[in-house]
This record gives structure tokens, C-alpha cells and sequence, in this order.
């Protein structure tokens, strides 16, 4: 009899935990109207912002398809990001 006392006992206590913390997660999550705000919010949302990462993304992605194509190590140029032509080392 005690074992079946503590039993449920126990699924009494783990009950009201599980109750409690899913109580305390529908109380702090935000509204649906709340979540569009903080998205508008964002830094990323800004069209210059992406368009600027976009430009700096396709720069990198040209300078690293440049050297899987050459036997350069463009990595030692004085400013990588540019085409070649523009080495680091002086001649």
C-alpha cells in the first residue's frame, strides 16, 4: 500500500510541475501580433541591410571560386576581396 501511496504521490508532484511550467510558458510566449512586431523590428528586415550582405556574399563567393582556380594563395593579397592584379607582395 505505501508503494502505491508514493506512486502517486509521485505523478501528483510531477502533475504540477508539468502544469506549473506550462502555465509559466503560455504567460511569457508572446502574442502572434507581438511576434510580427519584434520580426518587423530586426535587423535583417532592412532592404539595404540584405542588399549590402547579398553584395558582400556574392564578393566572397567570386574570390573563392577565383582561387579554386588558380595556384595563388589569393589569402596573402594586401585587399583579398578585389580581383586579381592586386597582389600584397611587392615586386
Amino acid at each position: 500500500m505505501a508503494a502505491v501511496r508514493k506512486v502517486l504521490t509521485m505523478g501528483v508532484v510531477l502533475g504540477l510541475g508539468v502544469g506549473f511550467g506550462s502555465a509559466l510558458f503560455v504567460l511569457v510566449t508572446p502574442g502572434e501580433q507581438r511576434t510580427q512586431e519584434m520580426l518587423k523590428e530586426m535587423p535583417g528586415q532592412d532592404a539595404q541591410r540584405r542588399a549590402e550582405a547579398v553584395k558582400s556574399k556574392e564578393l566572397l563567393l567570386a574570390t573563392l571560386q577565383e582561387a579554386a582556380a588558380t595556384q595563388e594563395n589569393v589569402t596573402r593579397r594586401k585587399n583579398w576581396m578585389h580581383g586579381s592584379g592586386s597582389s600584397g607582395r611587392s615586386a
